[in-house]
């Protein structure tokens, strides 16, 4: 049986929102293949400081990152802060458009809208997970080839 691959769609733009991502991946790997595009993507400053215009570096990220998304069996987004990372919306629309299992993450009370995350969001997931422990336990059903399935 081959591992399903766990598209991380989440910000990362400092250390803790990177920490964050490191721990997901630590708990998701142990069941699945995981692509964190902080390690398996590259940084937009990263490409340019290494000599590639702004421009071809941004088209870079961006094929490298749909691919990934396209391979991906399921994507686990972090839904952090008052509003989630633009990039990670995009990456989910993209992935619930072509029929992956969603997910979130977020063990932070804020929130943009007093009803909870915008609808466009919330219905695009099958279920939020509330702490890492929730997440290790998904994982485990994917191994086992039951959590791309049913709703948790």
């Amino acid at each position: 049986m081959t591992r399903p691959l766990v598209y991380v769609a989440a910000p990362l733009f400092n250390s803790g929102e990177r920490q964050l991502n490191l721990a997901i991946r630590d708990r998701l790997q142990p069941h699945a293949d995981v692509y964190l595009p902080q390690l398996d993507g590259a940084l937009l400053e990263d490409k340019v400081r290494a000599g590639l215009a702004p421009q071809e570096a941004a088209e870079a990220i961006f094929e490298d990152d749909c691919d990934a998304v396209r391979r991906s069996d399921a994507l686990l987004i972090v839904l952090n802060g008052r509003a989630i990372d633009e990039g990670a919306a995009f990456e989910l629309g993209m992935a619930w458009a072509l029929g992956k299992h969603c997910v979130g993450f977020k063990d932070d009370p804020r929130q943009l809208l007093a009803t909870g995350e915008n609808p466009m969001i919330s219905q695009s997931l099958r279920t939020i997970f509330k702490d890492l422990g929730q997440v290790e336990n998904w994982a485990q059903t994917l191994l086992k080839g039951t959590g791309l399935r049913d709703p948790m």
